[in-house]
């Protein structure tokens, strides 16, 4: 039964998310802070991802069914069932840590002038492994923004904010496809503070069903628009057609797959230095797409001391 006394929703949209989501529904019922109702937006899923939520007995789960429109529409939806305050968004496919709700919710809590808190993050492979240690690239309010229009500065499924600040800020555009989350938070800055606990509270999954795949990937068009978009805070139909025809596509398995090996890759390199695993996945995103020269270039520089690889990231952190 769905109750307004809750304080917090957690908010996770779903979409054939049936391989990964019991562990992250697990994750939810077992934080500390047990004041909140878990709201799961079933996006038109074709697996296994309702009957895997069907099979949890707990009463803080509501399930809501609709067409697949796509990850903006899914959350819009949620934000409108929404009974709390408080909504703190969460992936299907991730995992919290046990006290994340407990000190983000103390967080807003305690400073009534803040509308969003995020954290740091720690990055898992597709079956759970530990991959890096992920830290924001800026934490305090005056950080993120002077940072806002340089890069996101937040994990989507890292954050906890104020429900009627973002619906006032216009809610998830749907035209921002793979960036409805960035395009948000330029517009939620401009009616409070923000702040990253400099700690993870989450474990974010890669896996290659993802939708977000290393935007070098996407092109130079893709990031032009989104350059644009983010920067006026706003995007048009057309832009958002646009984008969604580049994003289609590229949503082919091969594709995706070849993406998130290579990733797999620069991760192992510049951000917890492991060779051999690099390699191995390096290898694998060429097999599947042997005619992309980058990849023969990350391979060559697996083979380069640390100290160079961390130069080199250093330089140009989207070089690797």
């Amino acid at each position: 039964m769905r109750t307004d006394r809750r304080k917090i929703t957690v908010l996770m949209p779903a979409y054939n998310a049936g391989k990964y989501i019991r562990e992250a529904i697990e994750s939810v019922l077992q934080q500390t802070h047990s004041d909140f109702e878990l709201l799961i937006v079933n996006d038109g899923s074709t697996d296994d991802t309702v009957s895997v939520i069907l099979s949890f007995s707990d009463p803080r789960i509501v399930l809501v069914n609709k067409e697949h429109e796509g990850i903006a529409q899914a959350l819009n939806t949620g934000l409108r069932l929404a009974y709390t305050h408080y909504v703190t968004r969460f992936d299907a496919d991730d995992v919290c840590m046990p006290d994340r709700l407990e000190k983000q919710f103390n967080f807003l809590e305690d400073h009534p002038d803040y509308v969003l808190v995020g954290s740091d993050a720690e990055y898992i492979l597709e079956h759970g492994e530990y991959l890096f240690s992920f830290k924001c690239i800026a934490h305090s309010n005056e950080e993120i923004q002077n940072n806002m229009y340089v890069y996101c500065p937040f994990i989507h499924s890292s954050v906890m904010y104020k429900k009627h600040e973002v619906i006032k800020a216009g809610g998830y555009n749907a035209n921002a496809h793979n960036f409805e989350d960035y395009l948000l938070w330029t517009s939620l800055a401009k009616m409070g503070k923000m702040q990253n606990l400099r700690e993870p509270l989450i474990k974010v999954r890669f896996n290659p069903a993802s939708v977000t795949i290393d935007e070098k990937w996407r092109g130079e068009r893709f990031r032009k628009l989104k350059r644009a978009a983010t920067t006026r805070g706003s995007i048009t139909k057309e832009e958002g057609d646009e984008l969604l025809a580049i994003i289609k596509k590229q949503d082919i398995s091969k594709i995706k797959e070849s993406a998130y090996h290579a990733l797999c890759c620069k991760k192992f390199l510049a951000d917890n230095y492991h060779p051999l695993e690099a390699r191995r996945h390096v290898r694998k995103a060429i097999s599947i797409q042997p005619l992309r020269f980058d990849n023969y270039l990350l391979y060559a520089v697996s083979y380069m001391p640390e100290s160079f690889i961390a130069w080199l990231h250093k330089q140009s952190p989207n070089r690797l």
